[in-house]
């Protein structure tokens, strides 16, 4: 190993509404004091409960991605574990996520964009 994963870094129109989409979805404390960065209007972050850190950077022209077309991939993704899966959707969407693919019944997670387009998955633990 020659590398600790210090965080996860999302670019977005808008830092801190995003950063306070991601704690109600994960619980934590946005805009935490830490000696690796500095916050400002560009630049926003989430230290989760479970101790990952997501960080959001402002980018001037950003072009969210369009699950699942090519042209404008997803880049990546997070997936979420949750207890129950219609629950978890409807506080979600409720947060302002937006469903892309709910798949068949028995299927166990569903497809959902942040508001910054960014996809996500629920997934039945």
């Amino acid at each position: 190993m020659i590398a600790k994963l210090q965080c996860v870094v999302l670019d977005c129109a808008d830092v801190l509404p995003l950063a306070r989409f991601y704690r109600s979805l994960l619980g934590g404390e946005v805009n935490r004091p830490d000696p690796r960065w500095t916050l400002d209007d560009d630049w926003a972050t989430l230290h989760t409960d479970t101790g990952l850190v997501l960080a959001f950077q402002r980018a001037a022209d950003h072009r969210p991605p369009q699950w699942p077309d090519p042209a404008r991939p997803q880049q990546f993704h997070l997936d979420l574990g949750v207890a129950d899966l219609d629950q978890a959707q409807e506080e979600a969407l409720g947060l302002g996520a937006s469903l892309l693919d709910a798949g068949e019944q028995a299927r166990g997670w569903r497809v959902y964009a942040d508001p910054a387009g960014h996809p996500f998955c629920l997934v039945r633990e």
